[in-house]
Parts: structure tokens; C-alpha cells; sequence
């Protein structure tokens, strides 16, 4: 809104004096003057000093303060590097992201999704209500938290919500699409329409509270008992789901394969065989002492399958084995599809004090770790003086090749650790695509729209993707929907919540402009589609579904740029 607009309705209306004093200044960000450039406080800006003067405006700008993470990347492209060499911090941080990236694709592949594959066999959950429930806190917790600390400014609230649409459209469209591109199957239909329903209702009521300006504590409760109620929903139709097929299996009837070959779940999964045919396994048991154990536990790399791959996989694998041994080392994984369960015993009794120093450190970038009780006993030193008695209780009561009753205790131990350790290499990922759009200039809502949505997402894409290609597309594409859905109740409802008090029972939202309702626009067009496209497919999702919603994801970007750029504008839509 203009200023001299603002200060004509403020004098031409019936408020006080005191309001009308009001300090105009905050509504913009301050200025600072570095040497003949006066620049508002805005990190964007930097592009516009001389190389002599980024580094004194990197260091003092509030703005370009990113110590949410472990590295502060901006200083260390404006400081650390000398000016001639800008274009090389530039290489290796696009290196660096890229091994981010690889490090999400090993955790997921192989330690997340196994453990919440474990843990929805032990608790008996359908693909369908884990998909909802575990994966979708492991995929939503960046979300989720970004949206809590955005929640924290007024100002940047209803830019929040915007990332909160861009997510979404990008999960509904790129990652539901990706499902079906890799692994075509049919969907549930009963859970699918009620995830669309339970999305939609949460995308009207985010669009209600924009278009309003505020959001007070009875909108704040219905976000979080919507959510509430979609889970119960969730258990509670999983439920009558078991006690129908039980039923149907226990009164035999000529029509019962027939009955069960249309089940909505199955819930019943088929083993991973091993990775070479039993025509590799030993006639005999072998028995292994406890060292060769610990060091096949630790070990990454297989040596007859590294003799049989090409050259580019040898490459790729010789980056990934120093993420995986430390991996290894500290996420245990329960596989039930073996024997003994993945039980290695030297290596859990190690996961009982690894783990927990691991999560501890993946906890607001390690600022908790050197949190000192009674400021004499580091919180880590708690830690190991809790699990080192431990470990060794665990050693001398159980053995090598008998698990113990509680192992299934090492899956949701390793579940957590492994989606901490997602969450924290997410929010490195968002610094660093932060960081480029300072770079690039680009604006806070195309870094919100296409950066900080892409990033925040990329746990949700490489775990659901990595589900269907296991043989889970009903469980990861659950999750597209039960994780935006999570991340839209609990992240705003809770973001909300957290910054209200007894006197501050409304939040104020500032409107974002054309681009917010091209955003909910989009994800609602992308709800709308799958809503109609599935069910005249009769639920069997094929590569054309998949094809369709990545287009249709593009069309939506085409059109927020434009929008971005001046190109569409409110003025162009008026009559």
C-alpha cells in the first residue's frame, strides 16, 4: 500500500492523534548507509555494492542472518571468498547442494523407509494410516517448523502461507505425478476421496482466513481439531476395514478370492528377497564372532556387487560411503523381512549411545548439545553417561545371532534419529537455496514459490518416491496428500497458536498480493483435477496421470512468474 495513500486514510478516518503519528517506518525496512550507497535492510540488496562493501552489509543486515543452520553460507561467499573468486564459492556451494541432496536420497532410502515400513508391521498399521501418520512427521517437520518461526513476524505470516500453497501444489503435482510415473497401480478409492476432501476443507479454510486479514483462536482450534479428526478418521476407517476382511475370511464362500483380489488394502506385503537369490545364501549358518559383525555392519560397500557395476556407479557410491558408514553408525534399521530381524548386536548395543547424541546434535543445528545443566554437565555428557551403562547392559544380556524381545524398540529409534537427521539436512538445503536467491536477487516470493518450496519438499519427493519404487505407491501416495494436509493444519495451526497469548488472541496477516491467490488458485485446480481425473480412470493411476500433473505443474509456474515479473497484474484482469 502506498505511503501517501496510508496517511490519507489514516488522517481522513475517525482515528486519534496517536494514531495518526503512527511511525510510518516500520511498514518498510530501515535504511543504512554504506559508503555512497544508502540501501534499505534488505540481504538482496547486497548485489548492489561494490565487492569492497558485501561483506560489512552481509555481517550487519538482520536480514542476512542464517544461523538456523550449521554453515553460514552468506558469509562465507561474501567474506571468506576474495572477490575474484565469487564464481568458485558459487561452483562448490551448487556442489554442495547437490550433495545434500545425495545425503537425503541414502538416509530415506535406506533408513527411513525401512524403519516406517518395521514400524507399520509391528503396529499392524495399513499402508494407508502409516503413510498419514509416521511418514507424513518425517516428510512435514521442516514445513512445519519454518512455518512456526515465519508465524513469529506479522509480516511474513501471510508469506508463510504462500510457501505452505507452493509446497503443496508441488507435492500434489510433481511428487503425486513422480509416483505414478515410476510405479503405475491402482489407488485406494475410500481413502483417496477422503484425503481430498480433508485437503480441500483445510485449503478453503487457509483462503477465508487471507481473504479476511486476520486469523483469531477459534480459526486457530479448528485447524488443529481438523487434523485431529482426519487421523481419527484415518484409524478409525482402517479399523471397520479389518474387522470387515475378517469377517470375510472367516466364512468361507466360493466368491472369497474374488472378494479379496478388490480389497481397498493389502495389507499383506511381499518379502524383499535378497539381494542375490538364495542360490548365494549358505547351506550352514555361519557364525560370526562379534568383531566381524560390527565391521560387516559398518561396511557399505559389497564387494561382488562392485566388481559387476560400471564406472559411474563405482563414482556415485564412492560418494555416498562416507555418509552411510556414519549412517550406519548411528541409525539402526530392524528389516522383519529377515531371520534374525537385522539384529547385530555389537552395532545396536553402539546405536544405544549414537543415536540419541545424534539427535541431540540434529536439534536447532546443535545449539542444544552445548546446553549446560546446573552450567555444569553439557547436555551430551548427560547423554553418553546414560547410554554407555546401557549399551553394555544390552551386550552382556543378549546374543549375536538371537534378537532380543525389544527390538522392535531399535525401528522407532531409528525412525526418529533418521527423520531428525532429514530435517536437518532439509534446513541446510533452504539455506542454501536461500543463499542463491541472494545471489540471483531473486524476490522473497518467487524464492518462497520455487526455492523454499522445492526444498522444503525434497524430503516429501525422495521418501515417497523411493516408497513406490520398494513397492509402496498406496503409502507414498497417502502421503502426498496426509503430509500437505499435516503441514496446512499443524503448521499453521500451531504456528498460530504458539505466537497468541490472553491479550493476543488475533494475528494480523498482510495480504501478498496476485501471486497468494494464484498459488491457492493452483492447488485448488491440481485437487480439482486429481478429484475428477482418478475416479473416471477407476482409481488405476498410469504414466498419463503422472505425465498430466507435471505439465500442469508447469503451466502454474509459467503463470506465477509472469506474475512476479509485472506481466499479469491485477489491473490486467479488471474489466
Amino acid at each position: 500500500m502506498p505511503l501517501t495513500y496510508l496517511r490519507w486514510l489514516m488522517t481522513t478516518s475517525s482515528l486519534s492523534q496517536e494514531a495518526i503519528n503512527f511511525p510510518l517506518h516500520i511498514l518498510r525496512p530501515p535504511s543504512k548507509k554504506y559508503g555512497n550507497y544508502t540501501l534499505e535492510e534488505d540481504c538482496r540488496e547486497v548485489g548492489k555494492l561494490n565487492a569492497s562493501l558485501r561483506c560489512e552489509f552481509i555481517r550487519t543486515t538482520a536480514d542476512c542472518n542464517d544461523t538456523d543452520g550449521y554453515i553460514r553460507y552468506l558469509d562465507g561467499a561474501f567474506c571468506s571468498f576474495p572477490p575474484q573468486l565469487f564464481p568458485l564459492a558459487v561452483f562448490l556451494y551448487a556442489l554442495w547442494l547437490l550433495y545434500l541432496f545425495i545425503i537425503l536420497a541414502v538416509t530415506a532410502e535406506k533408513f527411513f523407509c525401512p524403519n516406517l515400513s518395521a514400524i507399520s508391521r509391528i503396529l499392524r498399521l495399513s499402508h494407508n494410516v502409516a503413510g498419514v501418520t509416521f511418514l507424513a512427521f518425517g516428510n512435514g517437520a521442516p514445513d512445519v517448523f519454518s512455518a512456526v518461526a515465519a508465524f513469529s513476524d506479522s509480516r511474513t505470516a501471510g508469506l508463510a502461507i504462500g510457501a505452505l500453497f507452493g509446497a503443496g501444489v508441488f507435492v500434489t503435482t510433481v511428487v503425486a505425478g513422480g509416483i505414478a510415473l515410476v510405479k503405475p497401480f491402482t489407488a485406494a478409492s475410500r481413502p483417496f476421496l477422503r484425503d481430498i476432501v480433508f485437503y480441500m476443507s483445510a485449503i478453503f479454510l487457509t483462503f477465508f482466513v487471507l481473504y479476511r486479514g486476520y486469523i483469531g483462536l477459534p480459526e486457530v482450534l479448528v485447524y488443529l481439531l481438523l487434523y485431529l479428526a482426519y487421523v481419527l478418521v484415518v484409524v478409525l476407517s482402517s479399523w471397520i476395514y479389518q474387522r470387515m476382511r475378517y469377517q470375510l475370511l472367516s466364512a468361507p464362500s466360493l466368491d472369497e478370492p474374488d472378494l479379496l483380489s478388490d480389497t481397498e488394502e493389502n495389507t499383506i506385503s511381499t518379502p524383499h528377497g535378497s539381494e542375490y537369490g538364495d542360490e548365494y545364501q549358505p547351506l550352514l549358518p555361519l557364525q560370526h564372532t562379534t568383531w566381524n559383525i560390527m565391521w560387516n555392519g559398518i561396511n557399505p560397500v559389497d564387494s561382488r556387487k562392485w566388481r559387476q557395476k560400471r564406472w559411474y556407479w563405482k563414482t556415485l557410491k564412492a560418494f555416498k560411503v562416507p555418509i552411510e558408514v556414519l549412517l550406519l553408525l548411528c541409525v539402526p534399521v530392524v528389516d522383519p523381512d529377515k531371520e534374525d530381524r537385522n539384529w547385530q548386536r555389537p552395532l545396536n548395543c553402539l546405536h544405544v549411545i549414537t543415536s540419541p547424541l545424534l539427535c541431540l546434535f540434529c536439534l536447532h543445528s546443535g545449539a542444544y548439545a552445548c546446553y549446560f545443566i546446573q552450567e555444569v554437565l553439557p547436555l551430551w555428557a548427560l547423554l553418553l553417561l546414560i547410554g554407555i551403562p546401557l549399551s553394555f547392559v544390552i551386550f552382556f544380556t543378549t546374543k549375536n545371532g538371537e534378537a532380543p524381545k525389544y527390538h522392535c524398540i531399535f525401528s522407532f529409534m531409528g525412525f526418529i534419529t533418521s527423520a531428525l537427521w532429514i530435517s536437518a539436512t532439509a534446513t541446510e538445503v533452504v539455506n542454501l537455496l536461500r543463499t542463491f536467491g541472494v545471489i540471483f536477487r531473486l524476490s522473497n516470493t518467487v524464492l518462497g514459490l520455487t526455492l523454499l518450496a522445492w526444498g522444503n519438499s525434497i524430503g516429501d519427493f525422495v521418501s515417497d518416491l523411493t516408497l513406490a519404487r520398494q513397492g509402496y505407491p498406496r503409502m507414498a501416495f497417502s502421503a502426498c496428500f496426509g503430509g500437505i494436509i499435516f503441514n496446512v493444519l499443524i503448521g499453521v495451526g500451531l504456528g498460530c497458536l504458539l505466537q497468541m497469548s490472553p491479550s493476543k488472541t488475533e494475528l494480523q496477516l498482510e495480504a501478498q498480493g496476485l501471486l497468494v491467490w494464484i498459488l491457492a488458485g493452483g492447488l485448488g485446480i491440481s485437487l480439482v483435477f486429481s478429484l475428477i481425473a482418478v475416479p473416471l480412470q477407476c482409481f488405476h493411476l498410469r504414466k498419463g496421470y503422472g505425465i498430466a500433473l507435471v505439465c500442469l505443474y508447469v503451466l502454474f509456474l509459467v503463470v506465477a512468474l509472469l506474475t512476479e515479473f509485472g506481466v499479469f497484474t491485477l489491473e490486467s484482469f479488471s474489466p
